[in-house]
C-alpha cells in the first residue's frame, strides 16, 4: 500500500510542477489561438552599435548576443494560420524564420507587414524582399499615408513596388483592420521625429486580449491622448523605453532625439495600480540602456517597481 501512496504522490507533484510553468513560455503548447512574440527589443541602431567604443558594447563585437535585435513584433492566428509582422528591421532575416517557427507554417513570408515610421530600424528590412535578396510576391506591407508615398517614390523603395515585390495596403488613423476573425488591429499617430514620414502605434485586438505597441514617440506629454487612459485600455502596453535617463546620453543633445526617459515614465506611471503598472512592458532599448542588463540595479529597479521589461522571444497570448 505504502509503495502506491508514494506512486500517486510523485504523480500529483508532477502535475503541479507542469501547471506552474509559464503559460506564454515559447517551449509550452499553445494556450491561445492568437499569441503575439516578441523578435527584438533593441532601439533601431542595434547592440552592438555600429561606432560604439563604451563598455556596453566591447565584448559584443567579439561575442555577438543573438538575442540582441532591433524591436519587432510577430502575431500568429493559429486558428486561422495567419501570421504579420510588426517593422521590417535589419534583423528582419532572423526574425521571419523565428515567425516562421512559432506559426508552425511553411510559407518564408507573413501574410503582412506593419510598419510604423521611416526611421531605420523600423523600414529598411523591406530591402530584404526585393530583386537582390527573396524577390517577393505582392507581399502586403501596411503603410499609412505619407509613409506609403514615401515608399512609392524614393529608391530603392519605389523599386519594391514597380517590381511588384511589395503591395502597399493604406491605413488610416484610428481605422480598425479586420485581420483574421480573431484580429483587429488599429493604428494611431503618435508624435515624433517626422523627417520622412508619419509615426503611428498599433493596438493589436485578439479574442480574448489586447497590447499597445509604441516603440517611438517624443514624450507623453506632446500627445493629445492620454498615456494613462490608454493601458486601462489594454492588457499589455509594450512601450518606448529608448533610454533610461538622461546621464545616459549626455553626449548627445535630447532634442535631436527625443524619447520619455524611463524613470519619466515610472514617475509618471506611479500611481498606477499594481495591476495596470504589470501590463507596462518597456521596449526599443539604446545600446547603452542598462536595461539590456538582467543583472543591472536599473532593471531590478524597474521590475521592484512593478513594471515588466521585454525580452526577446516572449510570448503574450491574445
Amino acid at each position: 500500500m505504502k509503495h502506491y501512496v508514494i506512486i500517486l504522490v510523485i504523480f500529483l507533484a508532477s502535475c503541479s510542477t507542469k501547471s506552474s510553468k509559464n503559460a506564454d513560455s515559447p517551449s509550452q503548447p499553445e494556450q491561445s489561438s492568437v499569441a503575439l512574440y516578441i523578435l527584438g527589443t533593441v532601439q533601431d541602431g542595434g547592440s552592438p552599435h555600429v561606432g560604439c567604443q563604451k563598455s556596453c558594447c566591447a565584448e559584443l563585437f567579439n561575442n555577438p548576443d543573438p538575442t540582441r535585435k532591433v524591436v519587432s513584433l510577430g502575431l500568429v492566428d493559429h486558428q486561422n494560420q495567419k501570421s504579420y509582422l510588426f517593422e521590417a528591421t535589419p534583423d528582419m532575416t532572423s526574425q521571419l524564420k523565428l515567425l516562421k517557427e512559432h506559426s508552425r507554417q511553411n510559407k518564408e513570408t507573413p501574410d503582412g507587414v506593419f510598419v510604423t515610421h521611416a526611421h531605420i530600424g523600423h523600414y529598411t528590412g523591406l530591402m530584404y524582399l526585393g530583386r537582390e535578396a527573396l524577390g517577393g510576391k505582392n507581399i502586403p506591407v501596411y503603410a499609412m499615408p505619407r509613409m506609403k508615398k514615401f515608399l512609392e517614390t524614393n529608391g530603392p523603395w519605389e523599386q519594391l513596388v514597380s517590381l511588384k515585390n511589395i503591395d502597399i495596403r493604406p491605413i488610416k488613423n484610428e481605422v480598425g483592420i479586420q485581420l483574421t476573425p480573431n484580429i483587429k488591429v488599429v493604428p494611431f499617430t503618435v508624435p515624433h521625429r517626422d523627417e520622412y514620414s508619419e509615426t503611428v502605434g498599433y493596438r493589436i485586438i485578439g479574442p480574448n486580449k489586447s497590447a499597445l505597441f509604441i516603440p517611438d514617440i517624443d514624450k507623453w506629454s506632446k500627445w493629445e491622448k492620454d498615456i494613462l487612459k490608454e493601458i486601462q485600455r489594454v492588457d499589455y502596453a509594450f512601450l518606448d523605453a529608448t533610454f533610461f535617463d538622461g546621464p545616459e546620453i549626455n553626449s548627445r543633445n535630447i532634442a535631436e532625439i527625443p524619447h520619455p526617459f524611463v524613470v519619466e515614465s515610472m514617475e509618471l506611471f506611479h500611481n498606477l495600480p499594481d495591476g495596470e503598472k504589470s501590463k507596462v512592458h518597456f521596449i526599443h532599448f539604446n545600446h547603452t540602456n542598462a536595461l539590456l542588463n538582467q543583472n543591472s540595479d536599473s532593471y531590478k529597479k524597474v521590475l521592484e517597481a512593478g513594471f515588466r521589461v521585454s525580452a526577446f522571444d516572449q510570448k503574450i497570448s491574445l
